[in-house]
């Protein structure tokens, strides 16, 4: 029989705590990011229990800042499974975020330029938080997209020469 001890249980808790539950891959694709914030987010119980079992689509979403509040909208997140229908959320219900007063005139500010905005990135547990992080993003065009990905594949095959070099 093996015995496990604390210091491996408390390494594989720190591991399983600090996981990514969402990602939008596509606004990566679309935006070019140019600053990212990590900010909380104001949730109801059974949202918590859809998001930790990966029922979320972050692909839709954008945020916007309303009377010094920071909003996020057309995040879908899928109602529980094992609750009624009287107690369930709404999909598409609204959420607030959390940041500080400091980030969010911050962003105000950087928003009120032209052609840039407000997009969740990715959504990861943090200990028992699950926080949001979102990306101030410029939105990219056709030719630029090619371009992105003509660099990305160029990259992509340099570094397969360069091994296959060391091989």
């Amino acid at each position: 029989m093996i015995k496990t001890t604390k210091k491996q249980t408390s390494k594989n808790n720190r591991i399983s705590s600090n996981r990514r539950l969402a990602e939008n891959r596509q606004a990566r694709y679309q935006y070019e990011i140019l600053e990212t914030i990590e900010t909380g987010i104001a949730l109801l119980g059974t949202e918590v229990k859809s998001i930790r079992a990966g029922k979320v689509n972050l692909k839709d979403g954008f945020c916007l800042i309303r009377k010094e509040e920071l909003l996020l909208h057309n995040v879908h997140i899928s109602p529980h499974n094992h609750a009624g229908n009287f107690f369930n959320h709404e999909p598409l219900r609204i959420k607030k975020l959390l940041a500080h007063k400091k980030e969010i005139t911050k962003l105000k500010s950087s928003l009120e330029q032209k052609g840039l905005s407000l997009i969740p990135l990715s959504l990861q547990l943090k200990g028992s938080w699950i926080k949001l992080t979102l990306g101030l993003g410029k939105g990219r065009k056709l030719h630029d997209k090619r371009q992105h990905e003509k660099a990305k594949q160029s990259k992509k095959e340099i570094k397969s020469a360069l091994k296959q070099f060391q091989q």
